[in-house]
């Protein structure tokens, strides 16, 4: 059985929670599921447009070097852990060494 001393006086009629709402500090009175729900819908719907807007805004510019074609490539497993547990920039440096092979190697 709980205790007297943990009992809260909660309004337990409609008149005694209008009240309760009536007192309450900022707003009139709190807006109602449906009016939220609109004013939420009205901020995202006018904000979609302009988000859209400065998105498309918002490219890449030229690039400085010359753009890499994408590619796939098979590695043997233990090989690409290696590669990887190098740390970031792993596939720039496969791409130097690559190229470094091929300074000395005629491509066939």
């Amino acid at each position: 059985m709980k205790s007297a001393t943990l009992r809260k006086n909660f309004p337990n009629s409609p008149e005694a929670w209008s009240k309760l709402i009536a007192d309450a500090p900022g707003e009139d009175r709190p807006p109602t599921h449906e009016e939220e729900v609109r004013r939420k819908n009205a901020v995202v719907s006018h904000s979609l447009p302009e988000l859209r807007e400065k998105l498309a805004a918002r490219r890449r510019g030229a690039q400085k070097t010359p753009t890499k074609v994408p590619t796939t490539i098979r590695f043997d497993a233990d090989v690409l852990a290696e590669l990887k547990a190098s740390g970031r920039g792993w596939q720039t440096r496969v791409n130097d060494a690559v190229r470094e092979w091929l300074k000395t190697h005629s491509p066939v």
